[in-house]
Parts: C-alpha cells; structure tokens; sequence
C-alpha cells in the first residue's frame, strides 16, 4: 500500500465478524452489520503537542483495534476497502 497516514490518523481493515450466533443461528448478509473490529494497517507519526513536542502513538501496524460503530471515513485504495480515522476514535487494543 502506497498511503501513509498524517499525524495522528491511522488505516484500518475492517476484520469480518462471525456468520453464526452463539446459539448456531447462520446471520445472513442482509441482516448483518459492519464490523467494529479491525486491524491497523497504517499509522502517522502522532499528534503534536503545542510546544511541537510529538505524541507517540498507542497503536502500530498489526494490532487488532475495536473501534465505534460510526468511526473513520471509509476509502477505497488499491481495490480494498479501508477506514481512516483518528486514534482517538480506536476504543482499545485487543490481546
């Protein structure tokens, strides 16, 4: 991928939730909801305090983030849709 992102945005992969309830109930397309988990594909390099000291960002490249339901702004790169959003809009980091 080609894009990288500015200051404190990062690219996400929307990650593809299960088809089945816990009960075994098969969900199908039209009653599913975009997923709210996701891997980071790209970061920034951080936010920048107004001294112009750099924030380091808590996510990197790989992690499994979760993020809200209406974050990010979602594009299209290289044929595969991607979210942009803000890291503040990242809710946390899965283990």
């Amino acid at each position: 991928m080609a894009f990288k992102p500015l200051h404190d945005r990062v690219v996400v992969r929307r990650v593809e939730s299960e088809e089945k309830t816990a009960g075994g109930l098969i969900i199908p397309d039209s009653a599913k909801e975009k997923p709210s988990e996701g891997e980071v594909v790209a970061c920034g390099e951080g936010a920048r305090k107004d001294s112009g000291e750099l924030i380091e960002m808590a996510v990197k490249a790989g992690d499994r983030v979760l993020f809200g339901k209406w974050s990010g702004t979602e594009i299209t790169i290289d044929g595969e849709e991607l979210l942009i959003m803000k890291e503040s809009d990242i809710l946390g980091v899965m283990a």
